[in-house]
């Protein structure tokens, strides 16, 4: 996550620091007022099956250093395994999943359920280990990768949280789709949704994703498709591990899956979901306000490159205390998980 922004950390070096200075003293003095970057405190492991590929997929959550970032591990990969979670190694015009690729073409599919709750939860270093190219699916939420971050619990690390502030407006389309970033002293999601099917339709919501706001409100929120790109997505080889236990599926004014929604707008709360994911490929938390009307992840990983392709529109800060307070994952209990008996 934070790989590629370490070098700002040089101008808080002290120049006359000399091996006189006693090294635990020193990083106590460098780190006092500043909230520090976290990992997770041990392993926790995840099994399921892949949403397009419908292969057996494991995936485990490792706890990482300082400064690591977020980056994936293909196990059942020789050679050139790691991937890293960020937003130019996106493969561009994917839009049924978030797919990263590094150089030698290794790929890592459909993270950003799991990117959506490392981010939620306030983890900023994890090594994702997963033995194919696809991350399970699991209910259809990002819920469980919630639980098991939260049942292992976070430890603090010896550096400085930094997050990207937005300075400037920036703005992309594809035909009625947008995405946008406007500055914010914290990070906003707007999404609006317009789909036929009465089941769906017309969704809007708007969320401070302040103070676990994601693990409360949206969490638990689950893909969702119509029955229709069902049929279409089977006919060309995809969604092979989609079923009604891990997708909402609707045809109309019907919900085919069992029990309901688990909110009435749910598929504006998972599209929220997902644009929480994809913006953590930044490769540090924003403070910004990101609006979504009909956008994707294709969309969204445009807007990030259109972001960092105007260097005038952005700064990286350290965050102090009251800062880092506004950010996702900040303050987060076991107790903010929602139950999942509540459809509608």
């Amino acid at each position: 996550m934070f790989q590629n922004v370490a070098k700002i950390e040089l101008s808080y070096w002290p120049s006359a620091f000399t091996s006189t200075v006693p090294v635990a003293a020193f990083y106590r003095a460098l780190l006092k007022g500043f909230v520090l970057q976290t990992t997770i405190k041990s392993p926790v492991r995840f099994d399921g099956v892949g949403l397009h590929s419908g292969a057996a997929a494991r995936v485990t959550i490792h706890p990482a250093s300082a400064e690591y970032g977020i980056w994936f591990r293909r196990t059942d990969v020789e050679s050139n395994a790691l991937v890293a979670a960020r937003w130019d190694q996106v493969l561009p015009g994917v839009k049924l999943c978030t797919r990263i690729s590094n150089e030698a073409g290794v790929e890592v599919s459909t993270i950003e359920h799991i990117m959506a709750a490392l981010s939620g939860c306030g983890v900023h270093n994890a090594l994702v280990e997963v033995d194919g190219p696809e991350i399970p699916i699991l209910d259809g939420s990002a819920v469980p990768f919630v639980e098991g971050i939260v049942a292992q619990g976070l430890r603090r690390l010896d550096a400085r949280v930094r997050a990207i502030e937005v300075l400037a407006p920036v703005e992309v389309r594809d035909g009625d789709a947008t995405a946008r970033l406007d500055p914010s002293d914290t990070l906003y999601i707007d999404f609006h949704i317009d789909f036929a099917d009465s089941a769906i339709g017309r969704q809007t919501k708007t969320l401070n994703m302040a103070n676990g706001s994601f693990v409360r409100e949206l969490c638990d929120s689950r893909t969702f498709c119509r029955q229709v790109d069902v049929d279409v997505m089977h006919a060309n080889g995809l969604a092979l591990g989609g079923t009604l236990d891990n997708a909402v599926v609707v045809d109309g004014a019907d919900v085919l899956s069992p029990g309901g929604l688990r909110h009435a707008d749910e598929a504006v709360r998972h599209k929220m979901l997902d644009a929480l994911g994809d913006l953590a490929l930044a490769g540090a938390p924003l403070m910004a306000r990101y609006s979504g009307h009909r956008a994707g992840h294709a969309l969204t990983n445009k807007l990030l490159r259109a972001l960092f392709a105007q260097p005038d529109s952005f700064r990286m800060v350290v965050c102090d205390e009251t800062m880092a307070a506004r950010l996702p994952g900040v303050g987060v209990r076991p107790s903010d998980i929602p139950a999942m008996a509540h459809a509608c």
